[in-house]
C-alpha cells in the first residue's frame, strides 16, 4: 500500500444543495462529508492523500486541516473531474505506482472497500479498475458494460443507453483505481468536446479500451457506501443510513 496515492475530488459547488456552504462541508453525524472520506482513505494511503479544492477553496481547506494533514491541489476553473485529477497528479510522489480517485461527497465509503479495490486492482494487474455497485433501481446511473472476461468495455450514461443496456443493474460509483502510468497517458488524451465543455474522468474508459489497456470491474452489493450527495434530501438519507449502520455495528 506504500505505492498508493488517493486523490479526493472536493472542488464542486453543489448548486443543487441550495446552500452557501460548499457541498463537501455539509455534515453527516457531526463531521463534514469530505472528512469522513479522508478518514476512510487515510488507513490505506496515510501520507499520500491529495484533495482537489476549488469552490470556496480556503473554507474547504481550513475545515479539512482541523482534522487531517493532506496535500491540496487548486482547481481554479471547474472544468470537470478529468481536469481536477490532471491538476492533482503532479503533486503525487514519483515513486507512487497506483492512484485511486474518490469523491468528497460519499461519506459512507469504508476503508475495507477502498483497500479491497486497491487489492483487486493490483492482483489483476489492471490499468483501470472501476468500483461498481449492484442496485435494485439503476435509473439515472451510468451502466457498467462488461466483456466476457469481466473487463470494463464502457460506462453508458442513461441518455445514451439502449433498452437492453438500461436493464443492467450494475452501475458506476465514480470511484476508480488507475495504474499511474496509464493515468498520465490517458489524461493527455481526454477532450472537452461535450455540452458542458468539461473533461470527464469516465472518458478514460474509452481510451483504455482503444489502447487495449487492462480494465477490471469490482462490484459491491452495498450500494449505500457509494451514494453521493447532491441535494438536502439525499443528505438526510445519508444521515439516516449512517445512524442505521452505526446501530448495526454497535
Amino acid at each position: 500500500m506504500d505505492k498508493i496515492a488517493i486523490i479526493i475530488l472536493a472542488a464542486g459547488k453543489g448548486s443543487r444543495m441550495n446552500s452557501d456552504l460548499p457541498k463537501v462541508l455539509h455534515m453527516v453525524a457531526g463531521k463534514s462529508m469530505v472528512n469522513h472520506v479522508i478518514a476512510a482513505a487515510a488507513q490505506v494511503a496515510l501520507n499520500h492523500i491529495h484533495v482537489v479544492v476549488g469552490h470556496q477553496a480556503e473554507k474547504v481547506q481550513k475545515e479539512i486541516q482541523k482534522e487531517n494533514n493532506v496535500q491540496f491541489a487548486l482547481q481554479k476553473k471547474l472544468l470537470g473531474t478529468g481536469d481536477a485529477v490532471r491538476i492533482a497528479l503532479p503533486t503525487v510522489d514519483s515513486h507512487i505506482e497506483h492512484v485511486m480517485v474518490l469523491c468528497g461527497d460519499v461519506p459512507l465509503i469504508r476503508t475495507q472497500t477502498i483497500a479491497g479495490l486497491v487489492s483487486i486492482h493490483q492482483e489483476q494487474k489492471a490499468d483501470l479498475t472501476v468500483l461498481a455497485a449492484k442496485v435494485d433501481d439503476p435509473t439515472g446511473y451510468g451502466r457498467i458494460i462488461q466483456g466476457k472476461d469481466g473487463g470494463l468495455l464502457a460506462i453508458r450514461e442513461e441518455a445514451d443507453a439502449t433498452d437492453m443496456e438500461k436493464l443492467i443493474n450494475i452501475v458506476n460509483s465514480g470511484i476508480f483505481c488507475f495504474a499511474k502510468r496509464f493515468l498520465e497517458y490517458g489524461l493527455k488524451r481526454i477532450k472537452n468536446n461535450n455540452n458542458q465543455g468539461e473533461y470527464y474522468l469516465t472518458d478514460l474508459v474509452e481510451i483504455a479500451v482503444q489502447s487495449r489497456a487492462r480494465t477490471f470491474v469490482k462490484i459491491i452489493d452495498n450500494a449505500e457506501q457509494v451514494m453521493g450527495v447532491n441535494t438536502i434530501e439525499q443528505l438526510n438519507c445519508i444521515n439516516a443510513a449512517f445512524h442505521q449502520i452505526s446501530n448495526e455495528l454497535s
